[in-house]
């Protein structure tokens, strides 16, 4: 009976992730739980017992699209001109902030005492050797940190969701970003 109901719980789970992923990518991090449970075929309490907040929900669907922008750090440290590693990297999170509805709200939150922020912990942990040799290199300031340019990249995602074109506001901010506003001398 007991496997019986294990079997169950990891179906719903999947289940209710299956949808949720469909949801998030069709309306954002604000996508509706109530309509995740409808879809899935649960009621919401059973929502709420596999992802007990929105923002577990959302890193759940997004680990897939984390570990995929931590592997692409990984990759880069270490190669070629550090600036222009860290500037790819950080052109890869803009590219899947923007394409990947929900990814940016769930890079956005501050750690929760109780749950953390596992999307946010995981990114920072990749992504420090990388910026850590840019500084080394005299590239980038030692006082920045990777969690400041993630909040940057979120803030521009958010900025440029409705746009018309996302992707090219996104990047054009980024290209700002990068260059600051000062002209060159």
């Amino acid at each position: 009976m007991a496997d019986q109901q294990r079997a169950d719980a990891r179906r719903n789970h999947e289940r209710i992730l299956a949808v949720a992923e469909r949801e998030v990518a069709a309306h954002g991090a604000g996508a509706s739980l109530e309509q995740i449970a409808r879809v899935a075929g649960v009621g919401s309490a059973t929502v709420r017992r596999h992802f007990p907040t929105r923002q577990a929900l959302l890193e759940a669907v997004s680990s897939q699209r984390i570990e995929a922008l931590c592997e692409r750090a990984r990759e880069l440290t270490g190669t070629g001109d550090s600036r222009d590693a860290l500037l790819t990297w950080l052109t890869d999170v803009v590219a899947y902030c923007v394409s990947a509805r929900g990814l940016a709200t769930a890079l956005a939150y501050e750690a929760d005492p109780t749950h953390g922020n596992s999307c946010a912990a995981a990114i920072e942990e990749a992504a420090r050797p990388l910026l850590r040799r840019a500084i080394d290199d005299g590239a980038v300031s030692g006082e920045v940190t990777v969690a400041e340019l993630v909040a940057v990249i979120v803030g521009i995602a958010m900025a440029t969701e409705h746009h018309r074109d996302p992707a090219g506001a996104a990047d054009r901010l980024f290209a700002l970003t990068v260059a600051g506003i000062s002209p060159l001398r």
